[in-house]
C-alpha cells in the first residue's frame, strides 16, 4: 500500500516539475520579430487590408505567452503562402477594434473574406491546421 503511495506522490512531483518547467519556459520567451510580410493593423488601415482577398488577423498582446507560441506559425503562413494576408492587431494598443470584433481571448485569429468574417480561432493552431482552413476557404 505504501509503495502505491510513494509511486503516486512521485508522479505528481514530476507532473508538478513539469508543468513549472514550461510554464517558466514559455513565460520567459523572446518575442519572435514579425515577418516583413505582415501587416499591422489599427484603425486606419483595418478595412481597407481585409476588403479584399482572404486574410487572417492574429488578436495578439506582447504579454501573452500563447501569442509568443503562434508567432512563429504566423511567420512561416506569411512567408509560404502567397494567397493569403496574415495581419496583426494589439489588443492593447487598438482595444476599440478588438470591442468591434468581439475579441475576448487571445491569441484570436479572424479570417475574413472579401471584408467579412468567415471563420474564427481562438487559442494556439498548427501551421498544418490552420493552412488547410485557408485552403477550405479558397474553394
Amino acid at each position: 500500500m505504501s509503495t502505491a503511495i510513494i509511486v503516486i506522490m512521485a508522479l505528481f512531483a514530476a507532473l508538478a516539475g513539469l508543468i513549472s518547467y514550461n510554464y517558466y519556459r514559455v513565460k520567459n520567451m523572446k518575442p519572435v520579430p514579425d515577418s516583413k510580410k505582415i501587416i499591422a493593423l489599427g484603425n486606419r488601415n483595418f478595412k481597407t487590408v481585409v476588403r479584399r482577398g482572404i486574410t487572417l488577423v492574429d488578436f495578439w498582446a506582447s504579454w501573452c505567452a500563447p501569442c509568443k507560441v503562434i508567432a512563429p506559425v504566423l511567420n512561416e503562413i506569411a512567408e509560404t503562402e502567397d494567397n493569403v494576408t496574415i495581419a496583426k492587431v494589439n489588443v492593447d494598443q487598438q482595444q476599440k477594434l478588438a470591442q468591434n470584433y468581439k475579441v475576448r481571448n487571445i491569441p484570436t485569429l479572424i479570417m475574413f473574406r472579401n471584408g467579412v468574417e468567415v471563420r474564427r480561432y481562438v487559442g494556439i493552431k498548427t501551421k498544418k491546421f490552420l493552412i488547410s482552413e485557408i485552403r477550405a476557404e479558397q474553394g
